[in-house]
């Protein structure tokens, strides 16, 4: 009797120093990257059990608020934090550094029944629709891109995020590129004041909205698009090419877009040249404070984006991610090494 008490304590005893010793690291941020940070958390967790990640994926403008707040050991945005946004962030922790985690493209998604055929656009005509310019799908504009297929007078219902978010930074960044009207009258931000249509929340909620609404058109990363088995477009490129999104193509956008990159790693590879770049490509970027104040907590995140910004990117093409490129993976574990505790360099 008295050995199963001592066995039965001594497993009580063994569950509570496993719990006590694992660590969870907390981040939020971007719903672009979601389902990839997803597979990296189940899969680091195999590796370290103790360290369990925690990602809420409430928007790229959340992820930077939660960062500035000092709510989350990291945020993740598709935008690259502002100079208004950095100076806040320092005022209470310190610099924020930018580690691109991940290249993807956001397509422009549309619900036509009845038309099987991939549609075609610009840049300055999905600009005009979100401008509410163009509000039908019949209009000459649309059909001189698209000959041969018959389209619908039905009209266009424009889908947008209702949240901050960096796949709306993306789309915006691209179409300020392509369209001076957009430029001058909306611009780019990761909130937006749309001129048209209605809003979904993250990139789920926008596909969702485009599912049930026939005529509609929205924007969202590219495997929610598959996911949902929503019709999405080949876009115009700068070299006049009509490329379909694909991983192939936003890893041609990087290499033609990003030649020379900044040392704060903060760039911008939407409406790349070459043939075979698709035009509305972008990285996505983890985003930390250089100096800690915890060390082991910190050497846990640490750890954990080294290993996703290199052997984790074996996850990235399943889940229709573009790999980062060893020229990004070695500049990544440069800037992961320059974060500091108490002035020393944490990570060896």
């Amino acid at each position: 009797m008295l050995r199963r008490v001592v066995s039965v304590l001594t497993a009580v005893l063994l569950s509570i120093g496993t719990a006590k010793a694992q660590e969870v690291i907390n981040g939020a941020g971007a719903t672009f990257p979601y389902p990839l940070i997803s597979k990296w958390s189940s899969e680091y967790q195999k590796i370290k059990p103790r360290v369990r990640i925690n990602y809420q994926a409430i928007g790229s403008g959340g992820g930077i608020r939660q960062l500035i707040a000092g709510t989350v050991n990291f945020g993740a945005s598709d935008a690259p934090m502002t100079e208004e946004q950095l100076a806040d962030a320092k005022k209470v922790h310190g610099d924020v550094i930018h580690i691109p985690e991940t290249l993807g493209a956001v397509v422009v998604v549309y619900n036509l029944p009845g038309v099987t055929a991939n549609l075609k656009f610009d840049g300055k005509t999905i600009a005009d629709i979100y401008l509410g310019k163009i509000s039908a799908w019949n209009d000459s504009r649309i059909m001189s891109l698209n000959p041969g297929i018959k389209l619908p007078a039905t009209k266009i219902v424009v889908v947008h995020r209702a949240d901050g978010s960096g796949t709306t930074y993306i789309f915006a960044d691209y179409l300020s590129k392509v369209s001076s009207e957009w430029d001058q009258k909306v611009g780019k931000s990761t909130s937006l004041d749309w001129p048209a249509g209605i809003g979904g929340k993250g990139n789920d909620g926008v596909a969702g909205q485009v599912s049930r609404t026939p005529g509609a058109i929205g924007y969202v990363e590219l495997i929610y698009a598959l996911q949902n088995d929503i019709s999405f477009a080949d876009i115009k490129n700068v070299d006049g090419v009509y490329v379909h999104p694909s991983i192939p193509g936003v890893t041609e956008a990087l290499a033609n877009a990003a030649k020379t990159l900044p040392k704060d790693l903060r760039f911008s590879i939407t409406n790349a040249p070459g043939k075979t770049s698709y035009p509305i490509s972008s990285a996505t970027w983890f985003l930390i404070y250089r100096n800690q104040p915890e060390y082991n907590q910190a050497k846990d995140v640490l750890e954990f984006m080294r290993w996703a910004v290199t052997e984790g990117q074996k996850y990235s093409a399943d889940l229709d991610y573009a790999p980062l490129p060893g020229r990004i993976q070695k500049l990544n574990i440069e800037k992961l090494k320059s974060v500091t505790y108490n002035g020393e360099s944490i990570l060896k």
